[in-house]
């Protein structure tokens, strides 16, 4: 379920003073309930992608679609991303949160894999992990956070972006439908699932 924009920048987490010049783009509920102490579960839940054919079909062709978008015009081209045309995010990390956990990389999503994360984890908290990807069209980063719910804990997620000028910005306009059309309702889908195997018989409810 979408959320408004209040849900994330009204509650307050650590990356709203690390990235004041990112644009909140989406905020989601995760269909994940959850206790205090299932965060890192989740979070690893949430970067195992499992099989490609774990995911429906349209979420497959999209990402196909965009892999081979990237190779053609050279988005995802070594020098385009982090270390080269942007910074990481942990550059602006203060000490306690560079000295804490990192959390984990996702490596994986459908049709494409790769030796290095495609998506790189910057730090995980108790109640926040994020991680940040970047080629020729933007600079996103990817926010998960566990916040108090009447039944537990839930998790929401917060996509935020820089983009890379104005192409970049008729890019993410461009794609902006289908995201909201069937890459994230499908990708929600999926995770609740996968987290329903992942309690296994602990028999939490899916709310």
């Amino acid at each position: 379920m979408r959320l408004p924009d209040e849900a994330h920048t009204t509650y307050p987490w650590l990356i709203h003073a690390l990235a004041p010049d990112f644009e909140l783009e989406d905020v989601w509920a995760l269909p994940t309930p959850g206790q205090k102490a299932d965060f890192p579960r989740l979070l690893d839940s949430f970067v195992t992608r499992g099989r490609p054919e774990d995911f429906p079909a349209p979420f497959r062709a999209l990402f196909a679609l965009r892999w081979q978008l990237g190779k053609l015009f050279g988005w995802d081209e070594a020098g385009g991303g982090l270390d080269g045309r942007v910074t990481s995010l942990r550059d602006r990390l203060p000490q306690h949160l560079r000295d804490g956990p990192r959390g984990p990389d996702i490596r994986t999503v459908p049709g494409r894999e790769a030796a290095e994360p495609i998506f790189r984890s910057v730090y995980q908290t108790d109640d926040e992990w994020v991680a940040e990807i970047a080629n020729r069209t933007v600079h996103g980063l990817l926010h998960i956070g566990w916040v108090p719910a009447d039944d537990g804990y839930r998790a929401q997620m917060a996509v935020l972006v820089k983009p890379a000028g104005r192409f970049g910005r008729v890019y993410l306009a461009a794609i902006k439908p289908f995201r909201l059309a069937i890459v994230y309702p499908m990708l929600l889908e999926t995770v609740g699932r996968r987290w329903e195997v992942s309690l296994g018989s602990e028999g939490v409810r899916r709310s």
